[in-house]
């Protein structure tokens, strides 16, 4: 199979730091692929490397067929790469943006109203980009790598900072993108946008990868039990504790929520107890497979 992108033992060092330590991967043409992991993983340095932004010291990568190092001038009209700081051209209004960034690749200009529309900013087309609000400024960052209709689009935390309209907003102009056939590589931080757009996403921590898979089944791989839960006062939290099937049971003074690998069991002997009102049931998710492989500690 060819592959958009395949790195094989990818390594880079700054000084004392192992920034990508043997980072190994594929992805397949039309592939919604996300790079998870916290602060300091290496995420964006490998991601760099493969975008052409930095040479590997060792290993190698191919990028639609071609390496992507030193700078190649045959690639950069087949992708386009939004990074973490979105930076404009000063005083111009969002077409005037667009319009600069299409006519750097021989682009005609009219290609921006369509992208405008493509990320719902025609409304804003005359407006200067510093008075965009920033999930705005996120989505005119995202048709600025779009605008000469790139087949790989490589996007590092797009949604960093969004308040959580803006961010299901974009999720969904990437949808779109991508059901338009083209391949996206993403980083993020949040799982549970790993989860809804991703085919596959890497995990990784401490430059390396961890583990590789589609997220639903990394899901299924973790050994974890599900949470039932119940507001405070439902159920005395005794009872809780003896009910058949229950394990780990604790009530914070809002809610009752009890561990269990037989779900099934404890929500029958609740239900005998009309003790049902207001309950939730909660699976494993990617945050706990992300959690168990790259541990709870806080990292700056």
């Amino acid at each position: 199979m060819a592959y958009t992108i395949s790195a094989d033992g990818l390594r880079k060092r700054y000084g004392d730091v192992q920034a990508v330590d043997g980072v190994s991967f594929d992805v397949e043409e039309g592939e919604f692929f996300g790079i998870l992991g916290p602060n300091g993983a290496g995420k964006t340095t490998a991601l760099e490397i493969i975008e052409g932004l930095r040479e590997a010291d060792e290993g190698t990568v191919s990028v639609l067929g071609l390496p992507p190092w030193p700078r190649n001038s045959k690639l950069l009209p087949r992708i386009g790469v939004q990074l973490q700081a979105s930076s404009f051209f000063e005083r111009l209004t969002a077409r005037e943006q667009l319009q600069t960034f299409a006519s750097l690749y021989g682009v005609p200009a009219r290609r921006a109203d369509a992208m405008l529309e493509a990320v719902g900013l025609t409304a804003k087309a005359g407006e200067r980009v510093e008075k965009l609000s920033g999930g705005q400024a996120q989505r005119l960052s995202i048709a600025c790598a779009l605008v000469h209709d790139p087949e790989l689009v490589f996007l590092d935390e797009p949604t960093a900072a969004l308040d959580p309209q803006a961010r299901r907003n974009l999720w969904d102009v990437l949808r779109e993108i991508n059901t338009e056939g083209r391949t996206i590589v993403l980083t993020t931080h949040y799982m549970d946008e790993a989860e809804s757009l991703c085919d596959r996403v890497a995990i990784m921590d401490a430059g390396r990868i961890l583990r590789m898979g589609p997220p639903a089944t990394l899901v299924r791989g973790l050994d974890s039990p599900a949470r039932i839960s119940v507001p405070s006062g439902v159920l005395p939290l005794d009872d809780a504790r003896a009910l058949p099937g229950a394990g780990e049971a604790a009530d914070d003074g809002v809610s009752l929520v009890i561990e269990t690998r037989d779900p099934s069991a404890v929500v029958a002997a609740m239900a005998a107890r009309n003790a049902l009102t207001g309950v939730q049931i909660h699976g494993a998710t990617l945050e706990d497979v992300f959690l168990e492989l790259t541990g709870r500690e806080y990292r700056a």
